[in-house]
């Protein structure tokens, strides 16, 4: 049995570890200079999406439109694109469980969430619906741990 109990379903997928990257940015390293230096690590993205929608003003359900929204827009979706092919490199085969709980995914996860932000702030609703409907095929709490509920 999965750990979101589906007999039938995929096994979750559990990232492994960018230690690398993560102790950076745990050690408060910038994440600009994390991200280039590991740019395979979905996380380092993250962290530069949250920064630049928190700068650039995107808070609930405002359209807001500037520099820092469009940069958020691309370091999200670049975290993302990362974390995907670092999860078919892990067995993902576009659908099954990606959880939450596995520090590793939260990387992809918080990428995901910062591009549904970022959609949201542009006025792009067909993308914002498509990261809601992802973060809750991968893991049905995610949206709310990121604040997306």
């Amino acid at each position: 049995m999965t750990s979101f109990g589906d007999l039938l379903g995929p096994q979750p997928v559990l990232l492994p570890e960018d230690s690398d990257a993560e102790e950076a940015l745990l050690n408060n390293a910038d994440p600009v200079q994390v991200a280039a230096a590991h740019p395979a690590a979905s996380i380092a993205w993250a962290h530069l999406a949250e920064a630049a929608l928190q700068r650039g003003g995107a808070e609930g359900d405002t359209r807001v439109v500037n520099h820092d929204i469009v940069a958020a827009y691309a370091f999200a979706r670049t975290g993302y694109h990362r974390g995907l092919d670092l999860l078919r490199r892990n067995g993902w085969k576009g659908f099954g469980p990606v959880p939450w709980s596995h520090e590793p995914n939260r990387g992809f996860l918080r990428s995901v969430a910062a591009l549904a932000r970022a959609a949201r702030a542009v006025g792009e609703t067909e993308e914002y619906a498509r990261c809601l409907d992802l973060l809750e095929d991968c893991d049905p709490r995610a949206a709310g741990e990121l604040g997306l509920d």
